[in-house]
């Protein structure tokens, strides 16, 4: 293509002058619309570079450019971290921000956030404070705990504890719970970032309270129970008890840790899922120190707590690598108001997203399957078959691995359209719809769906219909 074709292009000053890019102007940066100019420029210039583009199909593009530009700078000021609708059934879903905070708490979050606040200031005695006295009380009662501290996550607490209790020193644990906690993160690694010396015992499938016996010498500080809330090894397995770690560790006079992984302050048994052991289990069998991650099944912020005797947490609130882990005030805020709905059940079912869509009743969410599918047919008549399915919902979070809640679903499929394209265009909609898809059919649970989020489900699926 003959190299006069460049002059095609417009000049920056000349894109400037038009009456879009002027409006463009007034409410961004001049220097990100200039950069968006100059992006979009350099573009066309490429494709002709290629020499695969027609006169008309160039002019055609330079038309669009002011169209272009516009958008460039709309992309690059709109937040990437959006707000989506979960319909895949997966309650704490890691990938979709784990458990949601209550509207309520995050009301006293931003009084908090907006406002100064007692951060680390006695209001008593008129001197510095601490910001763990905030939450130490409420955890203790909750608990029944002798002290408590919370860091930024379970990683970071489980770092911590083994830190300041078992610095070059050796830890003994089983090797059928030397699990990955998520993002490639492995207990043997971080008890080497630790300084602790690991010591595993037993088999994958098998370990006895001998094992743990024999391998404690002089330099064992610790015996550490991993609780496997992500996995379940099933079969030909053994495994010891708290209970008798618990006493195999006051004989050897040793700290017995315990991380629990995916917290949970409600026996969920009574509720019909699948038992899971409480921290106040954990705490009445005598275990010296628990820790627990607050964004799972706590149904809180991402944190990590540490529960337990007082000398350890002691121990742990003064070793340096705390203000390393520490929390900050929006964690503190959230935290304190989804623990105050713990000291009555009741209100901690109800007021808790997690906890309310764990236990929806089935009656319930074919109630609400049965509305959703209602109004999605009064708004589409064709191109779509839609109907209300038997599906099974997840925990999810690395928390209750085996469990399946029957649950209901809306099903589309399609023998005019591609489910696969709606998928597609669901999730790219202003507020991303994600779904399921399993053999040609996709899904929409009830189970972790509000029914304030219809209309958003059903014009989202309207314009996604409109451009396949």
């Amino acid at each position: 293509m003959n190299s006069n074709i460049y002059s095609r292009i417009p000049k920056v000053d000349q894109i400037i002058e038009n009456e879009k890019i002027k409006s463009m102007l007034e409410i961004n940066s001049r220097e990100l619309v200039i950069e968006s100019i100059r992006e979009e420029l350099d573009d066309i210039r490429k494709i002709i570079s290629k020499g695969d583009i027609t006169l008309e199909d160039l002019d055609n593009r330079i038309n669009k450019i002011y169209d272009n530009v516009t958008l460039r700078v709309q992309n690059t000021m709109s937040p990437k971290f959006k707000r989506v609708i979960n319909c895949t059934g997966v309650v704490i879903h890691t990938n979709l921000g784990r458990s949601l905070i209550n509207e309520e708490v995050m009301k006293y979050v931003s009084n908090i956030a907006t406002k100064y606040s007692n951060l680390e200031f006695d209001l008593e005695t008129g001197a510095r404070g601490s910001r763990y006295s905030h939450l130490e009380d409420i955890i203790k009662k909750i608990t029944g705990a002798e002290a408590a501290l919370v860091v930024n996550n379970n990683a970071a607490a489980v770092v911590l504890v083994l830190s300041a209790l078992a610095k070059e020193k050796e830890v003994v644990v089983s090797r059928g719970e030397l699990v990955e906690i998520g993002g490639s993160f492995r207990i043997p690694d971080v008890m080497e970032q630790s300084g602790a010396k690991l010591v595993d015992v037993g088999t994958t499938n098998k370990t006895h309270i001998w094992d743990y016996e024999r391998a404690i010498g002089e330099e064992t500080a610790a015996l550490l129970k991993v609780h496997t809330s992500n996995y379940r090894i099933l079969g030909f397995t053994s495994s010891i008890s708290l209970d008798e770690l618990v006493e195999l560790g006051k004989k050897k006079e040793v700290a017995v840790i315990e991380d629990l992984g995916s917290g949970v302050l409600i026996d969920l048994s009574k509720y019909g899922l699948e038992y899971e052991p409480t921290v106040q289990d954990s705490i009445n069998s005598g275990v010296d120190v628990v820790t627990f991650s607050g964004d799972k099944l706590l149904g809180g912020p991402q944190a990590g707590i540490i529960v337990g005797k007082k000398k350890y947490i002691d121990m742990m609130k003064k070793h340096p690598l705390n203000r390393a882990l520490r929390i900050d005030k929006f964690t503190i805020a959230t935290l304190e108001g989804t623990l105050r709905f713990y000291l009555d059940e009741d209100k901690a079912i109800e007021n808790i997203p997690t906890l309310r869509m764990l236990t929806t009743s089935i009656n319930d969410i074919e109630i609400k399957a049965n509305k959703l599918l209602h109004q999605i047919k009064n708004c589409i008549k064709d191109k779509l078959d839609i109907q209300v399915v038997d599906e099974f919902s997840q925990v999810g979070g690395g928390s209750l691995p085996l469990e399946k809640i029957p649950t209901k679903c809306i099903m589309i499929s399609s023998d005019h359209i591609s489910v696969t394209s709606l998928e597609r265009k669901l999730r790219e909609n202003e507020i991303p719809i994600i779904t399921r898809l399993y053999k040609d059919r996709l899904y929409m649970d009830l189970r972790t769906i509000d029914e304030t989020e219809f209309e958003i489900i059903i014009d989202g699926i309207k314009s996604a219909l409109q451009n396949i």
